[in-house]
């Protein structure tokens, strides 16, 4: 059974945040909370909610899913504009207990 928390339209690109994503799976809970605490935080308050022990748990799914891209405008010349995309992503995290 695992403890879930995301973090929705988080305002990082998710290529950068695969890879954060990739470091953490599968780290112990402590060493995970070094890298990446918002997300972590709210899934350890999750197993914490759940009765968890929680110096057993460790990373067991991170993810990053490609969320909707911000669009701005950027003045050019003679009143023309280019759009920028600012991008944005959807964060999941999933917390397991270790067997002993």
């Amino acid at each position: 059974m695992g403890y879930r928390a995301s973090h929705q339209y988080a305002r990082i690109s998710p290529r950068k945040a695969g890879l954060v994503m990739s470091m953490i799976r599968g780290m112990p809970l402590e060493e995970a909370l070094r890298v990446l605490a918002r997300v972590l935080r709210s899934a350890m308050a999750n197993a914490d909610e759940q009765e968890a022990d929680l110096e057993l748990l460790y990373v067991a799914d991170a993810r990053a899913d490609q969320g909707p891209a911000l669009r701005r405008m950027t003045p050019r010349a003679r009143g023309s504009a280019d759009v920028r995309r600012r991008p944005t992503c959807h964060l999941m995290v999933e917390l397991e207990e270790a067997e002993d």
